[in-house]
């Protein structure tokens, strides 16, 4: 099991900032730029985790009808092409620019209600030779685990969430417990204070 330091280090950003925040709606994705079958196997991922989190998905958002897009390509560019996505993301031009100067395969954009919970996100992933290697299922799970809950921009990059076993991709059960706490109905939406993971060091303790 994780310790505080450990959880601490999962929220805390770049900037020393600390910030968790989950869902504050059900989800409701869409995908764009694969075949059907893939969407099913990408929706079947979202909702194993937020069956993990105890969290809902939904058919409609009320206020934006989806709440969770997430866009396969090529090459950035073709997100330019997309319509109406500028109006979605008003720093579509720019973002697209820095990503291929990064020479980036993904990229995920939040939104937040005026409470601090996630209300959206957009994620963007560009199929190069890495991605394209990666299995579906692996792919979009990992996905699903990282949109479900705003972690550090560091908290992935020396460890994935996931874990082969025996040859199949599974939810890590440390990253699994803290997802299962964060989204425990005692916890709040959203954290700026590091004091919240001796919260959720202490619901993970409930949990077992």
């Amino acid at each position: 099991m994780m310790d505080v330091k450990d959880i601490e280090a999962l929220f805390t950003r770049s900037d020393d900032t600390y910030l968790c925040a989950r869902w504050g709606r059900p989800i409701v994705p869409v995908v764009f730029g694969v075949e059907d079958e893939t969407i099913g196997v990408i929706k079947g991922a979202f909702e194993a985790i937020c069956v993990l989190s105890g969290h809902q998905m939904a058919e409609t958002d009320p206020e934006l009808g989806v709440n969770l897009m997430m866009f396969f390509c090529r090459d950035w560019d073709e997100l330019t092409q997309v319509p109406k996505l500028d109006a979605l993301v008003p720093e579509l031009a720019t973002l697209v620019g820095r990503l291929i100067k990064a020479d980036a395969n993904q990229y995920r954009i939040f939104r937040f209600d005026e409470g601090g919970a996630i209300r959206a996100c957009f994620i963007f992933l560009r199929m190069d030779e890495n991605l394209s290697a990666v299995p579906a299922d692996t792919l979009a799970l990992s996905q699903a685990v990282q949109s479900v809950v705003l972690w550090s921009d560091a908290a992935f990059t020396d460890a994935s969430p996931l874990a082969l076993v025996e040859g199949r991709a599974v939810l890590r059960p440390d990253i699994a417990g803290v997802i299962r706490a964060v989204y425990d109905p005692v916890m709040p939406l959203v954290a700026h204070d590091a004091t919240h993971a001796l919260r959720v060091a202490a619901r993970l303790e409930t949990l077992q």
